[in-house]
C-alpha cells in the first residue's frame, strides 16, 4: 500500500512539473479590470508584449472594467487555474474594496494568488494655478483660510487619490470639497477646466499637462522623492506624515493555480522587468519596474490595508452597489 501510494503521489508530481515546463503551450489571458489606456492597461500590455517575446505564446490581454475594479479580478478568482487566464489588479480590488462594499463577489485572500508587483509609481498632489500656491504650507493655509470653498477631484470614491486626501486633511485640520470622477483622465479634465482646484493624481497622468502650466505639482506621495520628480518635495518634508499614495499593479492569477506554474510564472516576469527594453517602456510611463516575491506582495498588500483603514472608517467611506 505504501509503495503504491508513493508512485501515485510521484506520477502526481510528475504531471504538475511536466505542466509548468510545457506552460504555456497556448495563448494567455491577461485580465485588466478597469478600461483601456487605464495606468493597469498601460502596464499589462507592456508585459504583455514582453512575455510574448520571451516565451514565444500570445498574451492577449482582456479589459473587463466596472465596480471599482472587482469585475475583473473576479474574473480571474473564478477563472480555471491552470495558468491560462491570469490578471493584473490594484489596492483597491485587492484589499480595500473589502471595506468599501457591502458584499464582495470574491475574497481576495481566499480566491486569489498574489504573483508580483509589476511596477509602481508616486502619486502627485497638484494644484490648478490659478489658487497662487506653490507648496504644501501654502495649500494649507488657503484651505484653513476658506473652509469648504475649495474642490479635489479624486478618480473615485475609496481610491487611493481619494483616501490620501483625506489623510491630508484630517492631519492638516482642512475640509476640501471631495468630487469623484471616473478614472485618472476624467480627473485630470477636470483639473484642467477648473472645476477642481486639487488632486493626488499618478504622476504619469498629470506630469505632462503640469509641464505645460495648466496645473502646478507641488509634493509627491511617496517615502521618497522619486527619481522621475526629484525636485519635488515628498508630503513628509512638506509637513504630512504616514501619507504613502504609490500606484502600483500586481499580477495575480487563480488561488489553486499550480505552485510549479506560479513560480514559473514568478521567474519569468522578474526576468523581463530587469530588461532595459522594459525598464525604459516604464520609465516613459513614469512607473518604476518592482518584480518582488509573492510574500512580499503580500506584506505589501497588508501594509495598505492596515494603513487606509483607519480613513476608510473615520469617514465611513462605502460605495454603494
Amino acid at each position: 500500500m505504501r509503495q503504491t501510494i508513493l508512485a501515485v503521489l510521484g506520477m502526481l508530481l510528475a504531471t504538475v512539473a511536466a505542466q509548468a515546463q510545457e506552460w504555456p503551450s497556448r495563448a494567455v489571458t491577461i485580465v485588466v479590470p478597469f478600461a483601456a489606456g487605464a495606468t493597469p492597461d498601460i502596464v499589462a500590455r507592456i508585459v504583455a508584449e514582453r512575455l510574448q517575446a520571451k516565451l514565444g505564446q500570445s498574451f492577449i490581454v482582456e479589459n473587463r472594467p466596472g465596480a471599482s475594479g472587482n469585475l475583473g479580478t473576479n474574473a480571474v478568482a473564478q477563472a480555471a487555474p491552470d495558468g491560462y487566464t491570469i490578471g493584473v489588479s490594484i489596492v483597491g480590488p485587492l484589499a480595500l474594496n473589502t471595506l468599501l462594499f457591502a458584499r464582495m463577489p470574491y475574497d481576495p485572500a481566499r480566491d486569489l494568488a498574489l504573483i508580483t508587483v509589476l511596477a509602481s509609481q508616486p502619486s502627485v498632489l497638484v494644484v490648478s494655478s490659478q489658487l497662487g500656491v506653490t507648496t504644501v504650507a501654502d495649500l494649507m493655509a488657503l484651505l484653513r483660510r476658506y473652509p469648504g470653498k475649495y474642490n479635489y477631484g479624486s478618480i473615485g470614491t475609496g481610491s487611493l487619490s481619494h483616501l490620501a486626501m483625506e489623510a491630508i486633511a484630517a492631519q492638516s485640520g482642512t475640509k476640501p470639497v471631495h468630487i469623484p470622477y471616473r478614472g485618472s483622465p476624467a480627473a485630470v479634465t477636470a483639473l484642467i477646466r477648473s472645476d477642481v482646484q486639487i488632486g493626488i493624481l499618478p504622476a504619469g497622468a498629470v506630469a505632462p499637462h503640469a509641464a505645460t502650466g495648466q496645473f502646478r505639482m507641488i509634493a509627491v506621495s511617496s517615502a521618497q522623492r522619486s527619481q522621475f520628480l526629484p525636485d519635488l518635495p515628498t508630503l513628509r518634508e512638506a509637513g504630512i506624515s504616514g501619507v504613502e499614495a504609490d500606484a502600483w499593479i500586481g499580477l495575480i492569477a487563480p488561488r489553486q493555480t499550480s505552485d510549479a506554474i506560479k513560480a514559473k510564472l514568478e521567474r519569468d516576469i522578474r526576468a523581463i522587468l530587469t530588461e532595459p527594453e522594459t525598464r525604459e517602456k516604464l520609465r516613459l510611463q513614469l512607473m518604476e519596474a518592482v518584480g518582488n516575491s509573492s510574500e512580499e506582495f503580500r506584506g505589501q498588500v497588508d501594509a495598505e490595508l492596515a494603513r487606509w483603514t483607519p480613513i476608510i472608517r473615520a469617514n465611513n467611506i462605502r460605495i454603494e452597489q
